[in-house]
């Protein structure tokens, strides 16, 4: 960081007043601050790294206070990063501001290899923080084992299955499986069956592997209750709306069985809840039948959820849940995307396989792929159906696909953060907003016109709160960060009714643009 940059962050935060996911303030006016070992623990466990700036106090709305002392503060602070394990390397900039010393610790982001990050002096799991908004949290004892399973390459699908027994497996479907696997490698068939076995993970010393009871048991919940879907239609927007009668579901089911026969039964789930909508070729006079959400798209993205699912001893109590709102589907795998993978990754490099074993086996039981092509496959199938992108969502603790319909009742309830996507890919600035109910396009279903004075209520709504041109872009969902700022953003600044946290700065990075 340079000092003109580190200048840049401190204007930034005052105009904000506010921390960030990367961003953490500490007065240090009368002292060095005795415990950083949270901030030091969570920065360093999130793939940015992060910054703490001292010299501001968050108490007195960040005024900027300065630094006691720049050589002390940097000696304790890095005092505190040696008691780290794995040690913290800080990286500091020291600059003058409003008279005042202030100073910037970068800290780097540990290797994935060797998180948690923690305080030594707490341990492994009381020592270790993940940064969530500007808060450090304790890492619950899942993310610590998280971490722990990628840096020993433990994989959860072929731990053993106590009590389990041959008889309780389906023997049609492992034959099936064994015959499949003696066609790929002939050599298999001079294996006796209890080695042919233990070489395709169907058992570990002997006893059954989870990933073999997954896809080959006669019913897998009889040892693993929540291993399964329990699916929901809601009236409303949120869980908690409820229908005219009071009815908080519309549809409600639980849905058991191995991984073929889960998938299959939450596809059949999902076309019986969806809208469908036929459609007259004007040149052809042939009818075909268009369902609210590409049936394809939610094929891979409940594969991708009961493959790549989190199957530890952590989450085995908690099943893949799939609901249905008035303007989108939502389908929470449990547990984070698994070593390197991030969301910006998905769909564009062949990431870490948490379930090695299970995909194999449900390659073979559900004719999934297991080739990455399920991300790109989503994302073409909406685009292809006139729908808005998908939304990928690397929560805590699990992680969430959602495909928008194109309803508009988000937009007239006001609810626009339902909308992270694909707003202005719906706009035509030459006609007046019309509902859906009286207006179609060429292809039979109903579109959404949403006038450029609309757009600009919403915009201004969702800058209630500082936005970066990466989040307003997202937001929008359409072009480059240059036509939207060039489209959108500029006639608001000139009419004043947007304004930029760094006026003096109108290119900075750092530059967030919030609603007067």
């Amino acid at each position: 960081m340079t000092t003109e940059e580190l200048i840049e962050l401190v204007e930034q935060i005052r105009n904000l007043r506010a921390e960030a996911q990367t961003t953490e303030v500490k007065a240090a006016h009368s002292g060095y601050p005795k415990r950083l070992y949270d901030t030091l623990s969570s920065f360093s466990n999130q793939n940015t790294g992060g910054t703490i700036v001292f010299g501001l106090d968050e108490r007195q709305q960040f005024k900027v206070v300065g630094v006691y002392d720049l050589q002390d503060l940097m000696k304790h602070v890095t005092e505190q990063c040696s008691q780290m394990e794995p040690p913290v390397r800080a990286v500091f900039t020291m600059t003058q501001y409003q008279g005042k010393a202030v100073c910037a610790a970068e800290i780097p982001a540990a290797p994935l290899s060797e998180r948690p990050c923690y305080y030594m002096g707490a341990g492994r799991v009381r020592g270790s923080y993940i940064r969530v908004g500007d808060a450090d949290l304790p890492m619950t004892d899942y993310e610590v084992y998280s971490f722990e399973a990628y840096r020993r390459h433990l994989h959860d699908d072929v731990r053993s299955v106590p009590g389990a027994s041959m008889e309780f497996i389906n023997q049609d479907l492992l034959e099936e499986y064994i015959r499949e696997k003696k066609k790929e490698r002939p050599q298999f068939a001079g294996f006796k069956r209890t080695q042919m076995y233990e070489m395709l993970n169907v058992t570990r010393g002997g006893e059954i592997t989870l990933a073999a009871w997954m896809c080959f048991g006669m019913f897998p919940q009889s040892m693993f209750p929540q291993l399964g879907v329990t699916a929901v239609v809601v009236q409303g927007y949120e869980i908690g709306d409820v229908a005219w009668d009071g009815a908080r579901f519309i549809d409600n089911k639980r849905i058991n069985g191995t991984i073929a026969e889960q998938v299959e039964e939450t596809i059949a789930f999902c076309r019986r809840n969806m809208k469908t909508r036929t459609i007259i070729d004007s040149a052809t006079g042939k009818r075909r039948d268009k369902t609210e959400y590409p049936v394809n798209a939610i094929r891979e993205a409940v594969l991708n959820a009961v493959i790549h699912r989190d199957y530890s001893v952590h989450t085995e109590g908690t099943p893949i849940q799939v609901n249905f709102f008035a303007n989108r589907l939502e389908i929470h795998s449990p547990g984070n995307l698994y070593g390197r993978l991030t969301v910006e990754d998905l769909g564009m490099v062949r990431g870490d396989i948490r379930n090695p074993t299970l995909a194999l086996m449900a390659e073979s039981m559900t004719e999934a792929e297991n080739r990455y092509s399920g991300i790109p496959t989503i994302r073409r199938e909406m685009a292809e159906n006139g729908l808005p992108e998908p939304v990928f969502e690397n929560r805590r603790n699990e992680f969430v696909v959602t495909l928008y319909n194109g309803e508009n009742a988000s937009l007239e309830n006001g609810s626009y953060g339902a909308w992270a996507s694909g707003v202005v890919g719906m706009i035509n600035e030459n006609i007046p907003y019309l509902s859906a109910e009286n207006t179609q396009n060429k292809s039979g279903y109903n579109n959404i016109y949403i006038a450029k004075d609309r757009v600009a209520e919403m915009l201004l709504d969702f800058c209630r709160q500082p936005r970066s041109r990466e989040e307003i872009t997202r937001f929008l969902g359409v072009g480059t960060q240059f036509y939207v700022i060039a489209k959108y953003v500029k006639p608001l600044l000139e009419s004043g009714r947007l304004k930029m946290t760094l006026p003096e700065k109108p290119k900075s990075k750092n530059q967030r643009y919030y609603t007067v």
